[in-house]
């Protein structure tokens, strides 16, 4: 088959109609501006512009915001102060750890020392457990997002989301315990075949044998071009969540890129969500 024109799917867009939702359902409650503070451990790249974007969101809706950045070589004992503090400061109503965190803070800690009524991304066991059970608390926010686009996108094009995932294969590439692994237990409350991959399946020479049989590829490895035109089939779905920074070798710039190789495989598919997006 030909190369096909890829429907971009604007998750941008989307974001700004949901921000004017957001403050509205802001401005009625009866228990005023919700409060969230962010967790960030060392300098990452990728996690310091999510953080940037958080603040920027929280500032559009009003709402209280606390970022708390720690140095890479942290001791545990003082992020888990940190996380104590946070869980009784009453003008906080949300707490969000943004990855990666240094390998001398383990993460399953810091989840289960959250609280959690106050776990944004339902990380901790009690909160993943819900999740997993198809009773939630909290739907995590990355994975519920990426749906939200499907579905948006499939009523746009004429289709019944629930009959779609019934019929389709997902493949999740990424097994993040905030993104990868949720996101297949979204895809199975859908009824969909969920199939769960990572970079080790790229290492070990796989990769293309799962997301060839996507009909919904979505990529959360944080691994630049890990998908190309020839590891999709034509007509796929794609939506990337990957967050790279690359740097250009002559200009020294740095851009964000996603885990798919966004021309090659927007040549094959129905439609593709870019990074930034």
């Amino acid at each position: 088959m030909g190369a096909m024109a890829a429907t971009v799917i604007d998750g941008g867009a989307i974001a700004a109609e949901l921000l004017i939702s957001l403050r509205e359902d802001i401005s009625r409650s009866e228990h005023g501006a919700p409060g969230l503070a962010t967790v960030m451990v060392g300098d990452d790249y990728g996690a310091a512009v999510y953080e940037r974007r958080l603040s920027r969101l929280a500032k559009g809706l009003g709402c209280h915001y606390a970022p708390h950045h720690l140095p890479a070589d942290v001791e545990l004992a003082e992020v888990l102060a940190t996380l104590g503090a946070l869980n009784a400061d009453p003008r906080v109503s949300g707490i969000l750890i943004l990855r990666p965190l240094p390998p001398q803070i383990p993460e399953a800690t810091l989840y289960r020392r959250l609280d959690p009524l106050k776990d944004v991304e339902a990380v901790h066991p009690w909160n993943a457990g819900l999740v997993a059970l198809g009773e939630p608390r909290f739907t995590p926010s990355t994975p519920a997002a990426a749906f939200h686009m499907l579905d948006r996108y499939l009523f746009e094009t004429g289709r019944k989301p629930s009959e779609f995932y019934e019929q389709s294969t997902i493949v999740w590439v990424g097994r993040s315990n905030n993104v990868g692994k949720p996101g297949m237990w979204l895809g199975l409350e859908r009824h969909a075949t969920v199939i769960s991959c990572d970079r080790w399946c790229d290492e070990h020479g796989r990769m293309r044998k799962f997301a060839r049989q996507a009909d919904v590829l979505i990529v959360a490895a944080g691994v630049p071009n890990l998908i190309g035109a020839d590891d999709v089939r034509d007509g796929v779905i794609a939506i990337d969540i990957g967050i790279n920074p690359v740097t250009d070798p002559e200009t020294g710039k740095v851009r964000l890129v996603g885990d798919l190789d966004y021309d090659g495989v927007a040549g094959r598919a129905e439609a593709i969500s870019p990074v930034p997006g």
